[in-house]
């Protein structure tokens, strides 16, 4: 699969998982949900219910901003198995325009978020590098 196709499999994909690591390289992985926007990659923290409000994925990112983000399709047919991976480096909007236009892009794409609040800062990944496996040859 190309980037292209591995980008647009990955933008239409409803959940995504996004790994970080500490500053000792202690990996840290979460689903997340998300927004692709041209290289980048949108996500935010939300109101869902959280077991800390000083979440990993934000103090990682802060002394390690290298991150991969991964979607899959699993099934039991497996000829019809995929994945795509965005490889980059993440900061933290707490504000301003670009917040404001990320959380806008997140509540178009997930309406629970009508509802559900966005209350943390954005993630903004820049995707350096889009990578995929297909075990389809067509």
């Amino acid at each position: 699969m190309t980037s292209d196709e591995a980008r647009r499999r990955f933008a239409e994909s409803r959940v995504a998982h996004l790994a970080t690591a500490d500053a000792g390289g202690v990996p840290h992985l979460v689903p997340i949900t998300f927004a692709v926007a041209g290289d980048s990659i949108l996500s935010a923290v939300d109101a869902k219910p959280k077991r800390d409000v000083a979440l990993r994925r934000i103090a990682n990112i802060t002394v390690n901003p290298r991150v991969s983000v991964l979607v899959d399709r699993y099934g039991e047919a497996w000829d019809r198995l995929w994945w795509a991976r965005a490889d980059g480096t993440a900061r933290i909007v707490d504000g301003g325009a670009e917040f404001e236009a990320s959380v806008a892009r997140l509540r178009e794409r997930y309406p629970q978020y009508e509802t559900i609040g966005i209350i943390g800062p954005v993630i903004v990944i820049q995707v350096a590098r889009w990578s995929s496996w297909t075990a389809s040859t067509g």
